[in-house]
């Protein structure tokens, strides 16, 4: 489980699609082989930690490549990181599990006085639990919608974010991870069956 709160950006050393190898400081203090650690919003687990201290493995699979925009990366990618959360940890963001549900497509980018407002096209599952003031995953910063349309939603990145995570590479066309807020799939998937009783 992770916060959304990102404590670094790493850099892709190396992708095969399978292994990929990350260059790292801060996450790499107490981590250990076999945590999980949050990688561009993806939960994965690391299977090595380099010699020198300045790398750690993960791997991927077939699933991930489908969920994700792990495609795109290539060596010098830059990745936002998060190491999960530990029992009695202050919680800044909300709560995260790092399975993505897809990938959305940014539409624009556009300066609103100190903030930057980003709208993104997402894909119908995702839209469907997405709530305007309510929370949403971009490439594992957790961040609020500010509205939400059939197709797309927004949000308002205050200049810390921006500057300290990846969105400040995302332009119009980046493809980005997301995950939606876990209560609110949870409370869709429970009255589903509900709804699907309703008379016509």
């Amino acid at each position: 489980m992770f916060s959304g709160i990102i404590e670094e950006i790493g850099t892709v050393e190396s992708y095969d699609g399978a292994t990929l190898v990350v260059r790292a400081n801060q996450v790499l203090d107490d981590l250990n082989i076999s945590e999980s650690i949050m990688v561009a919003g993806v939960c994965l687990t690391v299977t090595s930690l380099s010699e020198a201290g300045s790398t750690f493995t993960v791997e991927t699979v077939p699933e991930t490549l489908k969920r994700t925009n792990f495609e795109d990366l290539k060596p010098s990618s830059q990745v936002n990181l998060e190491r999960s959360l530990r029992y009695g940890d202050r919680v800044g963001g909300h709560m995260v599990q790092g399975h993505v549900d897809g990938v959305g497509r940014i539409r624009s980018v556009i300066e609103d006085g100190n903030s930057r407002v980003i709208v993104i096209e997402a894909p119908k599952n995702i839209i469907e639990n997405v709530v305007e003031k309510g929370f949403i995953t971009v490439d594992g910063t957790s961040l609020t919608v500010v509205d939400r349309n059939p197709d797309s939603f927004s949000i308002a990145i205050i200049p810390y974010t921006y500057d300290h995570t990846t969105l400040n590479e995302r332009l119009e066309g980046s493809k980005v991870n997301l995950e939606a807020d876990v209560t609110a799939k949870y409370v869709a998937n429970l009255i589903q069956p509900y709804l699907n009783n309703l008379p016509n």
